[in-house]
């Protein structure tokens, strides 16, 4: 029989894709204000594997990443979620959205993805939202799942996952002190 035990917090990690790569900093400041200091910042990756987001946002669009210094909850993904949708909307032009932001949780384990879209491989966590298993941390690296993003895939994503999982290691000893 198992015994249910409080799950270790997580880091969260936020991505934001924008063709407007000067609305990051007035959208990193809003993360900040709402989730406490952001300590590791990816460099701008290409997001050119899908075209889902152009008829919205526009082409050339670009993803950064944002790993925050407090940990956090588990449980709390949806709220958090529900959380950056409201701040997407403070930057709407003419209904239209200038930056998605897409948070997760990173643990030595997984990196878990919040989305407001259902599928067969995600999970219901209230507040309508639902978990997307992103990855799974095996073999000294993040695998893509059959169902991952492409640009979750890519080196350059998995290399700032890898060094975010290490400082989240380091951060999870110092929660222990």
């Amino acid at each position: 029989m198992s015994h249910p035990k409080p799950p270790v917090p997580a880091k969260l990690i936020i991505g934001m894709i924008t063709r407007d790569k000067e609305l990051a900093l007035p959208v990193a400041d809003r993360l900040a204000d709402a989730f406490g200091d952001i300590d590791m910042i990816s460099p701008w990756f290409a997001f050119d594997d899908t075209n889902y987001y152009e008829p919205e946002m526009g082409t050339g669009l670009s993803r950064r990443m944002l790993a925050f210094k407090h940990l956090v909850d588990q449980d709390g993904l949806g709220g958090i979620k529900i959380n950056t949708n409201a701040i997407e909307n403070e930057f709407l032009n003419a209904d239209k959205r200038r930056v998605n932001i897409d948070p997760g949780l990173l643990t030595h384990e997984r990196f878990v993805l919040a989305t407001g879209k259902n599928f067969t491989h995600r999970i219901y966590i209230g507040s309508h939202v639902y978990a997307d298993l992103t990855l799974i941390y095996q073999q000294g690296r993040f695998q893509p799942l059959p169902w991952t993003y492409p640009d979750y895939r890519r080196e350059n994503m998995q290399d700032y996952l890898i060094r975010v999982r290490r400082k989240y290691s380091t951060d999870l000893k110092t929660a222990k002190a």
